[in-house]
């Protein structure tokens, strides 16, 4: 599981986060909502280890960021708006990012690829890739190396319709696995019907919503 401890950021003196105490299961997906500038992104980025927290701690399987780790062990993210290598291919992308760990063959990551409806452009270049194509080419790194955890910032950006339906079966299938999956957006339509639990974040704390 992993737990969120007494989280507090500050910038400044602006408080984004204040207190949060939350436990996220495993085989849960968690659908978090706040209106813009809230702190949905900077919560994200405090569990990936990308902002440090200005007090209160994170723990996955009874272990602390930032002391035991320094990045979750198992991690699948999609923070903000997605940057890749334009004269890279989808699949010369995917092979790359997987290469730091070494723990995915070009197999799985031609299967990623066909998960998200981007197979048949595996070997196109990125600078032919529509805003849509470049999201779906997001969520197949964020799953390529079957992470324990994703933590996912407005991943129905830019998609279409069936963009959308392929991410959504995506995440059950995910669940089914035993993910803990938090979703991060501003608007839940096209999130709320995989959703098992409902979190909005205003004033820095988190409210669940029936």
């Amino acid at each position: 599981m992993l737990k969120i401890n007494n989280l507090c950021k500050s910038f400044k003196n602006n408080d984004v986060l204040k207190n949060i105490n939350y436990t996220f299961k495993t085989g849960t997906i968690y659908c978090i909502q706040g209106k813009n500038g809230s702190g949905k992104t900077v919560f994200l980025k405090s569990i990936c280890g990308l902002t440090k927290a200005t007090s209160g701690t994170i723990e996955y399987d009874g272990k602390v960021l930032n002391k035991d780790f320094s990045i979750l062990p198992s991690l699948g993210v999609i923070i903000e708006t997605p940057l890749f290598w334009k004269d890279k291919t989808g699949l010369e992308t995917l092979e790359f990012l997987t290469s730091i760990k070494g723990n995915v063959k070009k197999e799985q990551c031609i299967e990623a690829l066909n998960k998200v409806g981007l197979g048949d452009v595996k070997n196109v270049r990125i600078r032919k890739y529509s805003l849509g194509m470049k999201q779906r080419l997001a969520i197949a790194q964020a799953i390529v190396e079957k992470p324990k955890i994703l933590l996912l910032d407005e991943p129905t950006n830019s998609l279409d319709l069936d963009g959308v339906e392929i991410f959504q079966k995506i995440m059950i299938e995910e669940k089914a696995r035993g993910t803990i999956i938090l979703i991060v957006s501003h608007v839940m339509d096209d999130i709320e019907e995989i959703c098992d639990k409902k979190l909005s974040l205003f004033n820095g704390t988190f409210k669940e919503i029936n």
